[in-house]
């Protein structure tokens, strides 16, 4: 099954309040957009494509050429619009599949991912949406399935009847293709009254064509965007904790899990005990039987097995097997 990844990052992203491009505003860490990426590459798609717009060059910089080719959507005439400056990359030899994800949308997980491929592939599906349950759908577009529970439209908010707004099922905005389907399928879509040209229009277009759309149901957190720093406060939270999480099955000991903070690429092997207030950053490698305790920061460090890190603030070095640092003792 092969897969090319959309990546639609051109947004303003106004309510940061920010000079920095949105999808550069870091989550737990890193920034966004290279969260999305993350997980894009854990999918082993054959091709990544970044839309970009506002401070396009940055994020590219950021980014690297070598990670995710690009595409500029200039001027920004919607999600339909975005989609279509990638077919000149990608529309002469299309994939089975198109995914398209959001740069500000750092929480969707691969194992999501590839459940919803499976579901695409195995309903022989031209698009496949994920979904989500809020407690209060108010403001997203509903998911309208027929009798059979088959996906029957998308209807906005403002466009939707009572009974309508009654449903809670509601699009992320994430969606999977047929990539044979989808390229030529672009131009059906026309300017919207607000002359932006829209993704989700696609839905009524293969259901007109009788051609199979899926949804599924995943997790609320999941498909959370970004668009303000509250938003952005709540993302980093989850994608902290799944990464404690994760340490802790993995057999590491979190005294006070709640204070302890750690970026994508750190490791930290079985058997080492991480104290409260401990942050770890960068490139941080921590070996087995290890103790890192209270009020600890270190940053891109290499800490051999069996080593005791006491109060300190370690950057930029390499501690040998057996060593005992602190307390308050800097390095680097």
């Amino acid at each position: 099954m092969t897969v090319d990844i959309v990546i639609l990052a051109a947004g303003m992203g106004t309510r940061m309040k920010s000079a920095l491009p949105k999808v550069l505003h870091p989550v737990a860490g890193r920034p966004m957009v290279l969260e999305v990426i993350a997980t894009a590459q854990a999918l082993a798609a054959q091709r990544i494509v970044t839309v970009v717009g506002h401070g396009a060059e940055e994020v590219k910089r950021r980014v690297g050429m070598d990670v995710s080719d690009f595409v500029l959507q200039a001027p920004q005439l919607g999600t339909g619009h975005a989609v279509m400056q990638a077919r000149p990359l990608l529309g002469e030899a299309p994939a089975e599949i198109v995914l398209v994800l959001y740069g500000d949308g750092p929480l969707i997980t691969a194992e999501t991912l590839r459940h919803a491929m499976t579901t695409h592939r195995q309903r022989n599906a031209a698009v496949t949406l994920l979904s989500f349950l809020p407690d209060d759908p108010t403001g997203y577009g509903r998911i309208v399935r027929d009798g059979i529970d088959r996906v029957a439209a998308i209807v906005e908010h403002k466009d939707a009847t009572e009974s309508q707004r009654q449903i809670r099922e509601s699009n992320s905005g994430i969606m999977l293709f047929d990539g044979a389907w989808l390229w030529p399928a672009l131009d059906s879509l026309s300017l919207s009254p607000q002359g932006e040209y829209y993704l989700t229009d696609l839905i009524a277009h293969a259901v007109a064509e009788r051609q199979q759309v899926e949804a599924v149901i995943v997790d609320e957190d999941e498909v959370m965007g970004i668009n303000d720093r509250v938003q952005l406060a709540a993302a980093s939270a989850l994608l902290w904790q799944r990464r404690r999480t994760r340490l802790m099955r993995s057999g590491v000991t979190l005294i006070d899990p709640q204070t302890v903070w750690l970026d994508e690429q750190v490791t930290v092997a079985p058997e080492t005990i991480l104290h409260q207030n401990v942050i770890l950053r960068g490139e941080t490698a921590i070996g087995t039987g290890c103790e890192i305790g209270p009020n600890s920061t270190l940053q891109n460090v290499t800490v051999a097995d069996h080593c005791r890190v006491i109060e300190s603030r370690l950057f930029d070095c390499d501690l040998a097997e057996g060593t005992t640092i602190g307390p308050y003792e800097q390095l680097g």
